[in-house]
């Protein structure tokens, strides 16, 4: 197999080499690994119906969000894009539309992801929380079935982009609100690009850091961590009105049960002796679960895992009630 090279102006070229598979595990859940060359030679582009005009292509939005990133922090200093997709959309040519699926040459068929997940790593802005070593790291997902399909060229299409640090001991992302947007609709790659720029040079890396080696400073004993995963199951039972005050958790029951597993048996985050755990290492095992999102639910749960663990923080600092641990 053959994948794309980036060359030292930050473009994307159409370069070859012999490309060395790809392992790269910060999303699990029905997902594949997929390379730029894929991604650019061998994936369709969606269209919409009505006109038959192309959406942006995710080759196009990852080459973008590196563009940008590249401006930003030197293109010396950004690492080639890593990218991971999940369900594919196949088809064939018109030629073939007869021909029993098992028949079909590979040139008879067509293909494109509905999502894709990238990062962009930028391996010279680096530090360590709690004995990790962290290196900022930029990333988007686009998700077609966000988009109207069936409307013409011109309606908004659909993108998420965020900039934060990647641990590099089990390759867990660390999200704040301040490097995330969730919501972005745009009808072109300029307006992507102006408020990717406008993300990047905004987000505070160092509070940022500083709110994460925080965590290491703080910890819940055994009954606590068992108070706290009680509430969180019962959480997801709760209606609207009860949730009103309460610190939103979008983590799910399996998740929560892959905490517990993980409070005992996970090598990096695991509980101390006594039962404790500090607030990073909890931090963690909910950004490890995480792994196992969908693409397009991925980084609002990351961000949410920041902010329900800085809610105990603060509550812990008696700084306010924290209903998961009342």
């Amino acid at each position: 197999m053959e994948t794309a090279l980036l060359n030292n102006t930050g473009q994307l070229t159409d370069q070859l080499l012999p490309e060395v598979p790809v392992r790269s595990n910060f999303i699990m859940a029905n997902t594949e690994d997929a390379s730029l060359h894929d991604l650019q030679h061998k994936h369709i582009i969606p269209v919409y119906v009505k006109d038959n005009e192309p959406l942006i292509g995710h080759y196009d939005f990852i080459k973008r969000v590196y563009e940008v990133a590249g401006h930003v922090f030197g293109y010396e200093d950004v690492a080639d894009p890593v990218a991971r997709v999940s369900h594919p959309i196949k088809g064939r040519i018109p030629e073939a539309r007869n021909k029993p699926a098992g028949e079909l040459l590979e040139s008879e068929k067509t293909l494109y992801y509905e999502r894709m997940m990238f990062l962009i790593e930028i391996p010279a802005y680096s530090d360590e929380v709690g004995g990790n070593k962290l290196t900022l790291t930029v990333g988007g997902v686009k998700a077609y079935n966000l988009d109207s399909l069936y409307n013409k060229k011109g309606s908004p299409e659909h993108f998420k982009v965020f900039i934060g640090y990647k641990n590099y001991v089990c390759t867990n992302l660390c999200v704040s609100t301040d490097g995330l947007l969730t919501d972005i609709r745009v009808t072109s790659l300029q307006e992507l690009q102006d408020l990717i720029y406008e993300m990047l040079t905004r987000y505070k890396s160092m509070e940022h850091l500083e709110a994460m080696r925080s965590l290491v400073n703080y910890e819940l004993s055994d009954k606590q961590f068992a108070q706290l995963i009680g509430r969180c199951r019962l959480y997801q039972y709760l209606n609207q009105q009860q949730r009103k005050d309460i610190l939103p958790l979008q983590f799910g029951d399996q998740q929560i049960s892959a905490v517990c597993k993980d409070y005992y048996r996970d090598k990096s985050f695991c509980r101390a002796e006594n039962g404790s755990i500090n607030l990073w290492k909890l931090y963690n095992l909910f950004t490890g679960v995480n792994k196992s999102s969908y693409i397009d639910s991925f980084l609002e749960r990351s961000a949410n895992a920041g902010q329900f663990v800085l809610g105990i923080q603060q509550s812990l600092d008696r700084k306010g009630n924290n209903w998961f641990l009342q």
